[in-house]
């Protein structure tokens, strides 16, 4: 007998470890998903407005996908790493062709993002034999140990008792926090921070760090867009200092940017590729590293100390050459640059007309509203690192009126599946700005 979404919400409740949150809190059960939405088992459709995690790049039961894992699944779910299995043989070739196989020769999968980043972190170290790992303080590349110690927010604290070596944060630029304005203020502030960093790199010891990681677009942050320059000056500096540069484009990668990968829209070229989320879009979890030719070759006469029992997984990879052959194919990254237009002008405007917002942030369909109390002082809606009730209320007022998405701190973020089409947007965005009209009545000076 099925069990019914009362009981499902309960034993929930009873035995789930619930992510970064205490344990035992109501939840919402969901019975299916289709397309942009998902439903509850009351019957309540909500559009889903951030691809749940910024993952359902081309939404939910996508008929391609879904038929290649079940056709794989028919001939063969899983087999072990040292065996190649033509999903992962591939895939393999499609993702190096998709960054660009003139400077990329190999990758290694993992199972989610956070072990990219951790083994792209390791591979760093192996090729430079350097130990130093350099990264921001306002992002986040995962929940192990290495990723969490990259990790520049609140989430990495827990991975710091015992911790582990080498890791050192520098702060990476939010214009609007700082005072600036983007597109006008751009060159003054990339100069002012790689001076900063690089001063910091010189006192680290330039011959100790391995590696820069950074996420090219800062994602569950607030999608965080860089001054112009900013990242050419990093990467300038790597390259100095002989430093590789690792993009993690776990969060943005995958056409959310418009781009195959968001590192794209900058004139850098990284060392390793860290992916995930996209690339299957969530039906099965897989992530990896693409390595430069340069790291490819080490490790050519040097062993990779790398390994997981599922690296390659056969089911995941066949759903990520589904899903690789449905972006190309579909031309998604044609469609998210007319879609950016329709969010992006709908975002200024709610600049614009509400008292509550303060800065509108978007590239792609990868974007986040700024919520302030005062737009003149700019003072967000909650302080970083401090509990509120009004950016739990935002999000809640919005489900309830079927639009889902997440964000944190003062942000909300607006990231729907790739594939949402000019009429889901007209229709559901209204909604957005009811509820900031509530806001401004409720919360603002």
């Amino acid at each position: 007998m099925e069990l019914t979404g009362k009981e499902i919400a309960e034993m929930h409740k009873e035995y789930v470890m619930q992510s970064w949150s205490k344990s035992g809190g109501d939840v919402l059960p969901v019975e299916k998903a289709k397309g942009i939405y998902f439903w509850d088992y009351d019957g309540n459709k909500y559009a889903d407005m951030a691809s749940l995690l910024v993952c359902s790049n081309l939404g939910h039961e996508l008929p391609e996908i879904v038929e290649a894992i079940k056709t794989q699944a028919d001939k063969m779910c899983f087999m072990a790493p040292a065996y190649a299995s033509e999903p992962k043989s591939k895939l393999a070739k499609m993702l190096v062709d998709l960054a660009g196989n003139e400077v990329y020769q190999r990758v290694f999968f993992t199972n989610a993002g956070a072990e990219a980043n951790e083994n792209a972190i390791k591979m760093a170290r192996m090729v430079t034999g350097r130990t130093k790992i350099f990264s921001c303080y306002r992002s986040y590349h995962g929940a192990t140990l290495g990723a969490s110690n990259a990790s520049g927010d609140w989430r990495r604290y827990a991975a710091e008792i015992g911790g582990a070596n080498g890791f050192v944060h520098f702060m990476n630029p939010q214009m609007y926090r700082d005072g600036y304005t983007k597109g006008i203020d751009d060159k003054e502030v990339a100069k002012q921070y790689i001076e900063a960093l690089e001063l910091q790199l010189r006192y680290e010891g330039t011959d100790n760090v391995a590696a820069i990681i950074m996420e090219s677009i800062v994602g569950a942050n607030g999608v965080i867009l860089p001054p112009d320059g900013y990242m050419e000056g990093v990467y300038e500096l790597c390259k100095k200092y002989g430093i590789l540069l690792i993009c993690d484009e776990v969060m943005a990668g995958f056409y959310r940017t418009g781009k195959p990968f968001a590192w794209m829209n900058f004139n850098i070229q990284p060392d390793i590729i860290t992916f995930a989320k996209g690339v299957t879009c969530g039906y099965v979890p897989l992530g990896g590293c693409i390595v430069s030719k340069r790291v490819a070759s080490y490790f050519q006469e040097n062993v990779l100390q790398c390994g997981l029992t599922y690296s390659g997984h056969t089911l995941a990879c066949a759903a990520g050459c589904a899903a690789v052959q449905y972006y190309q194919e579909h031309n998604i990254g044609e469609h998210v640059t007319k879609m950016h237009e329709i969010v992006a002008e709908f975002m200024d405007e709610m600049v614009k007309k509400h008292k509550c917002i303060g800065e509108s942030r978007c590239i792609g369909l990868f974007g986040a509203l700024e919520v302030v109390k005062n737009k003149k002082t700019r003072e967000p809606m909650q302080e970083y690192g401090v509990p509120g009730t009004v950016m739990p209320w935002i999000f809640a007022e919005l489900k309830k009126r079927g639009f889902a998405t997440f964000g944190r701190e003062n942000f909300i973020e607006i990231c729907p599946p790739l594939i949402i089409t000019k009429e889901e947007l007209e229709e559901y965005l209204p909604i957005l700005d009811e509820v900031l009209t509530l806001v401004d009545e409720k919360y603002c000076d």
